[in-house]
This record gives structure tokens, C-alpha cells and sequence, in this order.
């Protein structure tokens, strides 16, 4: 008699439950993309583009939904530059100088031509970014707000803010800017 076992009861739930988790995520998220798709600004679902065999009556469920990151400020050509930098420029003016950033001094440097600084740009959007992710309590409960801080904005202001960082040369009335500025983003920056 041939030794057959019978499978791993526990090893088909797993599998079982790993695919009703899947096919409950792919629900959720062609509903959030109905939800989001009119809305500016909102984020959006983009589809990778994997051939399916069967050609074009193949169902659409195969093909997992992936979240379209945010660009990078420096990946955007004008106008969308721009229009990102005024943005950014609304929220660190709006929320983060007042909100956060004190008197500067000689341990604590701000410049307030901090949209000269390649490296202000770069650092404050991906803290924008992560603050805009973040501070959503539907997306990420309520702890966001603290891994924000821990995470995020500490980091930045200390790099930011520090005798070495981007405003080094920067005092109360005077703005240097120390570093070279490229004038343009290296080609594999750029998204095809």
C-alpha cells in the first residue's frame, strides 16, 4: 500500500485564506479607483500592463493594481515643477515654519529663500509627501502622525537645520548658497 498522506489541513486554509485576502483587496481597490478616478488630486491605481493568454477576453482579476507613487519634485518637467514647488511652498510656509520651526539661530539655521536650496526642495517634499500619507488616520490610523514625527520630520530638520546642512552659509538677513547647482536632473532621474 503506498504511503499517501493526506494534505496539511492547515497548509490549504492557509492558502485558502491568502486567496480570499487577495480577491478582497483586488475588490477594494477597483472601488477606491471608482471612488478616486474623478477626484483632483486624489490618488490613483495604475494597472501594470501584464499580457494575459487568452487575449482580450481574459479576466481582468490577474493582474494585480499597483499605487501610482507620487513623483519625486525633481523627476517633473515644467509646468508640473512648478506647480509642485507652489505646493510644497503653501504647505512649509502654511503648516511647517509656523507650526514647527522656531527663531533660527546659529545651531538651528532656516533660510527663507529655502526654494533656492536643491536639498531644502528634496528633503522638505519627501517630508511633505510622507506628512501628506501620514496624517490621513483612514490610511494609516492614528499613529501616523507620531511615526511622522519619528520618522520623518526629525530626521529632515536635523539634516535641514544642522551647521552642515543646506543653509550653513545662511544667517537672519543673509542668503548664500554654498553648493553647486546642476542645472539639469541627471537622465536616470527621469521616468520613461
Amino acid at each position: 500500500m503506498p504511503d499517501e498522506s493526506p494534505p496539511l489541513p492547515a497548509a490549504a486554509v492557509v492558502a485558502e485564506d491568502v486567496a480570499d485576502l487577495q480577491a478582497q483587496v483586488r475588490a477594494l481597490t477597483r472601488r477606491l479607483d471608482q471612488l478616486t478616478a474623478d477626484g483632483p488630486g486624489a490618488p490613483t491605481l495604475v494597472t501594470l500592463g501584464k499580457a494575459h493568454e487568452g487575449g482580450e477576453g481574459a479576466e481582468e482579476e490577474h493582474s494585480e493594481p499597483e499605487w501610482a507613487s507620487p513623483p519625486f519634485i525633481f523627476l517633473l518637467d515644467p509646468p508640473a515643477y512648478d506647480d509642485e514647488l507652489c505646493a510644497l511652498a503653501e504647505w512649509v510656509e502654511g503648516v511647517l515654519v509656523p507650526g514647527y520651526l522656531s527663531e533660527p539661530s546659529a545651531d538651528s539655521r532656516w533660510c527663507h529663500l529655502w526654494t533656492e536650496h536643491p536639498v531644502a526642495i528634496a528633503r522638505l517634499h519627501a517630508l511633505w509627501l510622507a506628512w501628506q500619507e501620514l496624517t490621513d488616520p483612514t490610511s494609516c490610523g492614528y499613529s501616523g502622525p507620531s511615526t511622522w514625527h519619528r520618522d520623518h520630520y526629525d530626521p529632515c530638520i536635523r539634516e535641514l537645520r544642522g551647521s552642515a546642512g543646506p543653509f550653513q552659509g545662511c544667517t537672519k538677513g543673509e542668503h548664500k548658497v554654498i553648493h553647486r547647482q546642476p542645472g539639469l536632473v541627471p537622465s536616470a532621474w527621469r521616468s520613461e
